[in-house]
């Protein structure tokens, strides 16, 4: 190795090494450009641990994105000199390059899942290095809650965990505290930063999005004519990159502009990743799968939008909805460094450096749909999700709802253990629903027909494909053009042992409807014309009125936009009344109906039978049942999304809320429970149901002691300790006895103490609560309760803050005590001193 091959990680080799012999986990916070994904695992791969007793050990590497675990496989491959396959090689869904010899895998998240589903002890598999671990998505979090179980049975299982950013002290509380820090500087040269927030309108008569895309092209070229070498763009996704594209390429003819995302082919993100042949200088449009793992080649110029796109899961709707959100500042110095891999860079930031940005992401787990998450667990065997070890604890709201999805589906029990027929759903690497689909398609004789609907269903390329039924006909018919679409259907035919051979699409709604049962659609017949739908969830999904199925009158939508009122419908397929009652044998079954009229304010009930809110027949109902009552009123309350709370129950609910935050939930911590809104209407059945018989009305429900419900709800160890952690008062120094706001603590701040300054002469430090983990946030009034400080730090203010007060409020008010010394002076709530 010369010195110019050397990379900032080699020097702290020896003590990752060295970690690994005397630990069985360690951490590695490695900057960008030091070379920790390529170098590591090359560097373990003859260890004693890792070679096994005869040289067979394996070692995983775990990338996040399939783009980056092909490029350093082939990078460490081409590095021994060797093709990929042989010592390195690479697993993901749907693609393998391994052989007898390989000992080095690098796999994608989603892949050690199921390797640890098919063995739990992964024999032969020696370690597991998590790499870029800071992106914290749902399966490396689910993954590395399995590899620790696992190494609870397998303690010579070796488990490293690295990124660029660590939440450190988070890790360890979950691999434990002697677990050893590794920390690597990176490798990179001096960027440049400047600021250009994009204007409201630059051009009247484009549209905000067409004029976005003006703006972005304008700051290319001006960063094109500040700097050399190539330039990489971050934006939030496709819609965005192909806008400015087209923008680019009027612009700019010369320029070779490369898209890199995940829906295209291999061929072109590699493509886009290799300066041009010719020399051209070219611009890569990326989404955030260059922020990490990938180096871009003759990259010197980042010009970032700023902006990223996430889904975030709804339990309520059970819908997920794409939101465009600032990047977090952790990301936002990622793609920054991007410029400065290969020489001096330069980074154009498309907003204003006063903007403030968060400071990381949220994990997946708080944003996702659990149902594939819930599936896992049940597999595993796992009832309590606390019975894993969690950096971040999966949310009871969502994972309550992934597994309603997976129950109406037949596939998890009321144990939470999968059935017969989700035990069947195990063989394919799919989310539950297209699983359930593919496992009962023999009952419609349409195995083939549902393999290639799935792999239309989840094919990169054909996304922006808004006809569902003409996109699976054209696909079939020319299986050859759509080369990725191909490969996904023929894997899963192969894993059904069938062959690709459909005869008819006359199945299609059927099994659509396999798969989405909660998103069978029916016309509502309105003056507002075609295109409305209420879904068999309850909620209401539209389509434009030119839209070849708006006149349907029953359909099922394969993709939504995730609003729980009003979602659009992007892709869905007819299906007649005959068929979906033959699918549905449930829906023969009379059941009373009773909804909440907020016009007429009062219960209206009918008899019904169809699928959850699709109603096939109606009929009047005699009497109205107390069950149906209850559950009318508590969807009454679910579609309103607020609660009746009065001040008390909303003190307790910030006081709980602050003893959660403090003192934690989950393993090894006290379980102090979710009593947010959301949590609480998931959780309604349980906490407010039993309470509701002979209730017939909100009116009637705002008047019930919810405050009482809750604390009966409580935990009776954590109820004993309540008042002592979260006193409802505290007594100041004039013996007062002042009754605290905890109303702040439900948005993550401090309690508050309102108190007049004369009643806390001799309080020489703020009141700390929480097992003295958390200062109150005092509001020091004047004589006439106006405030006269806010302060958490009560010392500083005698010190500082006081004297300036003294001197403004003695003359104002000369018949209260001003004392010159406040820590010495006697505390009172009168005009004067007591003697």
């Amino acid at each position: 190795m010369t010195p110019s091959d050397e990379l900032p990680i080699d020097a702290q080799l020896p003590a990752i090494r060295q970690a690994l012999v005397d630990h069985n986990r360690a951490l590695l916070v490695a900057e960008p450009g030091a070379g920790k994904t390529t170098r590591v695992p090359l560097a373990l791969l003859n260890e004693a641990w890792c070679r096994g007793e005869h040289g067979e050990g394996r070692l995983l590497l775990l990338e996040p994105r399939r783009v980056a675990a092909r490029l350093a496989a082939g990078f460490m491959a081409e590095s021994l000199g060797e093709p990929v396959g042989q010592t390195v090689g690479y697993r993901m869904r749907g693609e393998s390059r391994v052989g007898p010899d390989t000992r080095l895998e690098v796999v994608t998240q989603g892949v050690l899942t199921r390797m640890l589903q098919d063995d739990p002890l992964l024999e032969g598999v020696s370690g597991i290095v998590f790499d870029e671990f800071h992106e914290r998505s749902l399966e490396a979090d689910l993954g590395l809650a399995l590899a620790l179980d696992a190494q609870s049975v397998r303690d010579d299982l070796r488990l490293l965990v690295m990124s660029a950013t660590l939440d450190v002290e988070a890790l360890l509380g979950v691999l434990g505290s002697e677990t050893p820090l590794i920390e690597s500087q990176g490798r990179s040269f001096p960027v440049q930063t400047h600021y250009r927030p994009l204007g409201s309108r630059s051009n009247s008569r484009l549209g905000s999005r067409d004029d976005a895309a003006v703006q972005q092209a304008g700051a290319v070229v001006e960063a094109l004519s500040m700097s050399e070498g190539d330039a990489l763009v971050f934006l939030p996704g496709v819609a965005e990159i192909r806008r400015l594209a087209r923008e680019l390429a009027s612009r700019q003819p010369e320029l070779a502009i490369r898209e890199l995302h995940g829906r295209l082919p291999l061929e072109e993100q590699r493509r886009a990743l290799k300066p041009e042949p010719d020399g051209r200088r070219r611009v890569v449009l990326a989404t955030a799968i260059a922020e990490s793992s990938v180096t871009v080649d003759g990259v010197r110029i980042v010009i970032d939008a700023g902006q990223e796109r996430v889904p975030v899961f709804q339990p309520r709707s059970g819908l997920s909805r794409l939101e465009t959100r600032r990047v977090n500042r952790a990301s936002a110095d990622q793609r920054r460094g991007r410029a400065g891999r290969q020489g001096p860079g330069l980074c154009l930031r498309l907003w204003a450096e006063e903007q403030p940005l968060p400071a990381h992401g949220e994990p997946e787990m708080l944003q996702a749909d659990l149902a594939p998450l819930a599936f896992e667990l049940a597999r595993w065997g796992i009832v309590e999700p606390a019975g894993l070890a969690w950096i971040t604890p999966p949310p009871a709201g969502a994972l309550a709802a992934g597994r309603r999805l997976l129950q109406r589906l037949g596939l998890m029990d009321e144990g939470f253990l999968l059935t017969e027929l989700g035990r069947a759903c195990v063989r394919w690497p799919t989310h539950p629903r297209l699983a359930a689909m593919l496992t009962r398609a023999g009952e419609l004789d349409a195995e083939p027909l549902a393999c290639a609907l799935v792999a239309t269903l989840e094919g990169r390329d054909l996304v922006d494909e808004q006809d569902l039924e003409r996109t699976l006909q054209a696909c079939l018919a020319q299986p050859a053009a759509r080369r990725q679409w191909q490969r996904e259907a023929q894997r899963l035919a192969r894993i059904g042992g069938v062959r690709l051979e459909v005869e008819t699409l006359a199945p299609l709604g059927e099994l659509l409807a396999l798969a989405y049962p909660d998103r069978v659609a029916q016309r509502i017949h309105h003056d507002a014309g075609p295109g409305r739908f209420r879904l068999a969830s309850g909620g209401l999904a539209t389509l434009p009125e030119r839209h070849p199925l708006a006149h349907a009158e029953l359909l099922v939508a394969a993709d939504l936009d995730g609003q729980a009122s009003g979602a659009r419908i992007f892709r869905g397929v007819a299906i007649e009344r005959a068929r979906l009652e033959a699918l549905f044998p449930e829906t023969g079954e009379w059941r009373a109906s009773l909804e909440w009229s907020e016009e007429q304010g009062r219960l209206i009930g009918e008899q019904v039978r169809g699928l959850g809110a699709v109603v096939l027949e109606r009929r009047p109902l005699a009497s109205l049942p107390p069950e149906a009552v209850r559950e009318a009123l508590l969807e009454a309350l679910r579609r309103r999304g607020e609660l009746p709370f009065d001040d008390s129950a909303e003190q307790l609910r910030g006081r709980v809320a602050l003893l959660r935050r403090e003192l934690g939930s989950g393993r090894d911590r006290e379980d102090w429970p979710d009593w947010s809104l959301p949590a609480l209407m998931e959780e309604l059945e349980a906490w407010l149901g039993p309470h509701l018989d002979g209730i017939k009305s909100l009116d009637a429900l705002s008047r019930l002691p919810l405050e009482r419900y809750l604390l009966d709800s409580l935990d009776w160890s954590l109820r004993s300790r309540l008042d002592a952690l979260a006193p409802e008062r505290l007594e100041v120094p004039s013996g007062s006895r002042i009754r605290l706001d905890y109303m702040p603590c439900l948005e993550g701040r401090a309690p508050v103490l309102a108190v007049k300054l004369q009643e806390v002469f001799g309080w020489r430090e703020s009141p700390r609560i929480a097992d003295g983990r958390v200062a109150v946030l005092l509001h020091l009034l004047s004589p006439a309760r106006r405030p006269l400080q806010v302060t958490a730090d009560l010392a500083s203010f005698w010190a500082n803050g006081y004297p300036e007060v003294r001197r403004e409020m003695r003359g104002r008010y000369p018949k209260h005590p001003w004392p010159e010394d406040p820590l010495t002076a006697v505390a009172t709530a009168r005009t004067k001193p007591r003697p």
